[in-house]
């Protein structure tokens, strides 16, 4: 089955690349980062709320652990300062998650009842947590497009380049 290993480099990856995210979205104004930019999520500061809340989600289902959200498209955190100390946060409980994943964990399956509650499904947990991770790359890829459109560069965004892999 899969190796926690893929997960634990993600989750890395995850944090260096929310620590770039938010070093690069704090060089714009609270109004620039607010304006509606033609998005799914409209702009960039309500992107970065939906990455914490589906961060929050699965993360609940996955260990159990209440998290605070609004629901689908409702920003948790009007904030800047507040909405970057919690997805710090959240990027450090999903790196000590995947430290303790087990080939059997993910061996698994989950039942979970969707956010409105009108929903049961169960999936094999591997590949949820592939959809964690898969997850954050789609909303980070939008971000880094709306970032771009407005001249600021993120850098270097490639996972094999990632500094630290301590391999």
């Amino acid at each position: 089955m899969t190796d926690p290993i893929l997960y634990r480099r993600q989750a890395a990856y995850n944090f260096w690349m929310t620590n770039k995210l938010y070093a690069t979205c704090g060089q714009m104004s609270d109004a620039e980062r607010k304006a509606d930019r033609g998005a799914f999520f409209r702009s960039i500061h309500s992107t970065l709320n939906h990455l914490l809340f589906g961060d929050r989600i699965w993360m609940g289902r996955f260990t159990g652990r209440s998290h605070e959200h609004r629901g689908m498209g409702v920003d948790i955190y009007d904030d800047f300062g507040e909405l970057e100390q919690a997805h710090r946060a959240m990027a450090a409980e999903i790196e000590a998650f995947a430290a303790g994943l087990t080939p059997e964990w993910l061996a698994g399956t989950l039942r979970w009842t969707n956010t409105t509650g009108t929903r049961t499904l169960e999936r094999p947990r591997w590949l949820l947590v592939s959809h964690l991770f898969n997850h954050q790359t789609h909303h980070r890829g939008q971000i880094t497009t709306l970032l771009s459109q407005s001249g600021l560069d993120i850098g270097v965004t490639d996972l094999p380049f990632m500094p630290d892999l301590g391999d």
